[in-house]
């Protein structure tokens, strides 16, 4: 076991003992407090999923927007179903006389969970076959799912009397199982929240030190000369990909039912491009700091609101060019640098003469 893993580990557990029992008792148990969070926490989820292809694997994926917007759209499809007698109100507005196709199996609670994540995951691995196969790379991975994100959002809004276009889908019932209602208020779901984040990150860690981690990051440094070892590249990151599309459509889920709607908005440029600030905050290279980015980003962007009614978006842009001059690999670089120095200092220890560093150039090839 790895160093870093071990860390990785600790800071899970101390991450879930956090949100588990520090977070309610700071928020003095309040419903609309632990509302709040369990949506950064939700928020959370997407942003780790972008590190495993983003930060893992180096595949900046500007259209995580549109795989967490189809998870949320799945579970209030459902909701709405739930909440209306017969036909949703949207569709009688739009003139549609019955309940198209599509719709029909989200009356079922198990299919809306199931299509909740494979959705996304089909679309993400549709996606990755059509570019990893050609070996599209770099830049032009992040400008084809920039494009995927535009035209996915377009037609979701062009498509009012199935979608509800702009506004979304409102007026969802709360979500039922084995006659539990899940109000979005109580303590026992803002646990139901933490339980996912949680276990999302102990997946995401799992993932990332595992033999598939390991490829992964291989591919990241250098893909030709891992294709040269006899992994197929494409496979490997078509499979990141899906796994990604996956944990974002189980965010997206979850923040339907936190927040009690599904919009549009939510999988626009603007959240996507959140999302990659998010995770470059906390730091792209662990799962756990970009869940972290996402909490805090979000938890600063509400304070700075409150206080700077008019100019708190100034405020956040002048922290995050701070962040990128001074901190580019995030709050994750700074706390592996600050364990460097305090590991050294450890080893010069009084009384040990260190040897001084050779002020003589090294030798080399070409001066031979």
């Amino acid at each position: 076991m790895s160093s870093k893993f071990q860390f990785e580990l600790v800071a899970l557990v101390i991450f879930a003992v956090v949100i588990a029992f520090g977070v309610p008792a700071v928020m003095n148990y309040d419903g609309f407090e632990l509302n709040t969070f369990a949506r950064y926490l939700a928020l959370a989820i997407v942003s780790m999923a972008l590190a495993l292809s983003w930060g893992v694997t180096g595949l900046l994926n500007l259209g995580q927007a549109a795989t967490f917007g189809m998870g949320s759209y799945a579970m209030a499809m459902h909701l709405k179903l739930r909440a209306s007698s017969g036909l949703p109100d949207f569709m009688s507005w739009n003139n549609v006389s019955e309940l198209p196709l599509f719709w029909v199996p989200f009356n079922s609670l198990a299919f809306t969970l199931l299509a909740g994540l494979l959705i996304p995951a089909s679309i993400g691995g549709l996606i990755g076959i059509f570019m990893f196969r050609a070996r599209i790379a770099g830049v032009f991975v992040a400008i084809i799912t920039l494009a995927f994100l535009v035209a996915f959002q377009l037609l979701v809004i062009n498509q009012q009397g199935l979608t509800g276009g702009q506004n979304g889908l409102t007026g969802l019932a709360q979500m039922t199982l084995f006659g539990w209602a899940f109000d979005p208020y109580s303590m026992g779901f803002y646990y139901l929240v933490a339980g996912c984040v949680t276990v999302a990150l102990a997946i995401g860690v799992y993932l990332t030190h595992s033999k598939f981690g390991l490829v992964l990051r291989a591919i990241r440094e250098d893909a030709d000369r891992t294709r040269f070892f006899g992994y197929n590249v494409a496979n490997y990151k078509t499979l990141v990909f899906c796994i990604s599309a996956a944990l974002a459509g189980w965010a997206g889920m979850l923040y339907t039912l936190v927040l009690e709607f599904a919009s549009p908005t939510y999988m626009g440029v603007s959240f996507s491009l959140a999302i990659v600030i998010w995770c470059a905050v906390g730091g792209r290279e662990s799962v756990i700091a970009a869940a972290f980015g996402a909490i805090v980003v979000n938890m600063l962007e509400g304070r700075l609101s409150d206080i700077f009614v008019e100019g708190w978006h100034l405020i956040l842009g002048v922290i995050f060019v701070l962040v990128v001059m001074f901190m580019p690999r995030g709050i994750f670089g700074l706390l592996v640098e600050g364990a460097q120095k305090l590991r050294t200092v450890g080893r010069a220890r009084p009384g040990h003469a260190v040897e001084p560093l050779s002020t003589t150039p090294l030798e080399t090839n070409q001066e031979r």
